[in-house]
């Protein structure tokens, strides 16, 4: 018998074992989660934390919902057609090769090789499995703050050391300070445009975090709201097998957040690693879906004007009334309350007006979802009557301790 190659067996099943046990003790938190968890949290402010948090909630009838980053525009009229066209197939798995055509598309698209494109249920299980590949109590996990939490949820399964590195003075992310943050990092992770400030990385730092980050870490570029902004891409790094995996998902500028539809991008070597963690089949509504809707050319820019200007509006609005806020490139910004950010949720709430969350490193600021224009009238006259009142006591959040929705 062949001894090394006995033992490599050995090593892989170990490590299939180790990586399908983390995954499955992982949930995968989703932009739905944590607003979720807010949403709770101030629901029960003042009231003792329940036992067990609750993770799913109602919406009160005629709510304004502009706290999780979706687009309320959803799917384009294409992307509907295609769904109720395969909706009959839907009791076999991907027969028409639906995913296959969605990835022929893509690659075509952006000059890639189809075998550096993995299409997954949204963006959200491969920056959890991209984060459990390449992490561990020996490689670190570093991002900017605040950012999107749920990398850092992965690296805490992961047993990484998490380091969160605050934003510029512009709000971007300080590529030198986070390649600095940790010398022995695995991912470092780059929000782009940044969830939640919408705010830009200059492709510029994102090259110079990719040439002098730790030998065998990767930059993980999060591309979610890129369609939203005036950003580069930096698909072309892949495709010069850069030590660079990007993510794409439909659940923001396409409209498809209950759909499910995303990509991770990287190189071959680097993509296999994920696999260790789960690939499940995709649905073939989603894939459809999403490849006509790559195919309508006039979607994104229409639909980046359509929200730009709704966005821009609301800024008049703030700015008109001297509120304090932080020009975005997105479809969400955030908003300097000068008070205790759960607080104003909580009064917003009461309203009938659900706006997203605070981030530790800025209590007093608050997260807002770009949303249709009769949303955003609703949101400025509730927001105008909750600041036009004396500020209330700071809140407890039950999910403290919890795992949502904060990660101090």
């Amino acid at each position: 018998m062949n001894s090394s190659r006995f033992n490599s067996g050995v090593s892989r099943r170990s490590f299939m074992r180790f990586a399908g046990a983390a995954a499955a003790a992982m949930p995968i938190f989703t932009e739905a989660h944590f607003a979720q968890a807010a949403m709770q949290a101030a629901a029960t402010a003042g009231k003792a934390a329940p036992a067990k948090p609750r993770r799913r909630m109602t919406f009160p009838e005629g709510a304004v919902l502009i706290n999780a980053n979706e687009n309320p525009l959803g799917p384009c009229k294409a992307a509907c057609e295609a769904i109720a066209a395969i909706a009959h197939k839907g009791g076999r798995y991907d027969i028409d090769g639906e995913t296959a055509k969605l990835t022929t598309t893509f690659a075509q698209q952006n000059g890639l090789k189809e075998d550096y494109i993995s299409v997954y249920a949204g963006s959200s299980e491969p920056l959890h499995f991209t984060t459990l590949a390449f992490t561990s109590p020996t490689a670190g996990f570093v991002t900017g703050d605040p950012s999107y939490e749920a990398g850092m949820r992965a690296a805490q399964i992961s047993g990484a050391k998490i380091s969160k590195v605050p934003l510029t003075s512009t709000y971007a992310h300080d590529v030198k300070a986070m390649v600095a943050a940790d010398p022995n990092a695995g991912v470092i992770y780059i929000c782009n445009p940044n969830n939640p400030t919408g705010t830009l990385t200059s492709r510029e730092d994102i090259a110079w975090a990719v040439a002098n980050k730790p030998k065998g870490a990767i930059v993980l570029v999060d591309e979610a709201y890129i369609h939203l902004s005036d950003s580069p891409s930096v698909l072309d790094m892949v495709a010069a097998d850069k030590d660079v995996i990007v993510l794409r998902t439909f659940s923001k500028v396409y409209g498809m957040a209950g759909i499910r539809c995303g990509f991770a991008v990287g190189r071959p070597d680097l993509l296999k690693k994920l696999e260790a963690y789960g690939q499940n089949a995709m649905p073939i509504t989603g894939s459809a879906a999403a490849n006509v809707s790559l195919l309508d050319a006039e979607l994104v820019p229409t639909r980046k004007k359509i929200i730009g200007d709704i966005r821009n509006d609301t800024f008049d609005f703030l700015a008109k009334n001297n509120y304090k806020f932080i020009p975005s490139q997105s479809n969400c910004f955030m908003i300097d309350t000068g008070r205790n950010g759960k607080s104003v949720i909580a009064e917003m709430q009461a309203k009938n007006v659900f706006i997203g969350r605070t981030w530790p490193i800025w209590p007093n600021m608050v997260r807002v979802t770009v949303g249709s224009p009769d949303d955003m009238a609703k949101f400025k006259v509730a927001f105008k009557e909750v600041m036009d009142k004396p500020a209330t006591a700071a809140l407890h959040n039950p999910f403290e301790g919890n795992g949502l929705p904060d990660l101090a």
